[in-house]
């Protein structure tokens, strides 16, 4: 005899089980993490504007000294005598002239020296001396930024 050939079986249709258990998971998930989230405070800050002050307020005056590999010496970036200039008069008089306005304006003169990496030891020895000369006291050092 002969079988008949097998159906395949009845379309099941949607099965909810499977989709509620996806719908805990899910659920579950959100629950946790609603726990780990970092609650944002308030911070009392207030933004910079105009304030009344008592007494005068002292601004200092900056100035950069860079010293370069060459010997180049400038300030604020504008050179000042030669590389190959020993005695630095023209730091020296600048300096001089600097140090007295902040002096006259009762204001405190910052200094700060920037020799490149490469710049040689005894031109910067030479700009502090130079700087001692004028009676600038208030001197920084920094490094050029290599570019």
């Amino acid at each position: 005899m002969r079988q008949a050939p097998k159906e395949p079986p009845a379309d099941a249709g949607f099965q909810i089980a499977p989709m509620i258990d996806v719908v805990f998971v899910i659920m579950l998930f959100f629950m946790v993490m609603a726990g780990a989230v970092k609650v944002e405070h308030e911070l009392k800050t207030t933004l910079p504007g105009n304030a009344e002050t008592a007494q005068e307020t002292e601004m200092p005056d900056e100035v950069t000294i860079g010293v370069s590999e060459s010997g180049q010496v400038t300030i604020n970036e504008d050179p000042v005598g030669s590389p190959q200039d020993k005695d630095l008069t023209g730091l020296f008089n600048e300096m001089k002239k600097i140090a007295e306005a902040a002096r006259q304006s009762k204001t405190k003169l910052l200094v700060t020296v920037q020799a490149e990496e490469t710049a040689k030891y005894e031109r910067v020895v030479n700009v502090l001396d130079m700087l001692a000369l004028a009676e600038v006291s208030n001197v920084t050092f920094a490094v050029a930024d290599v570019e």
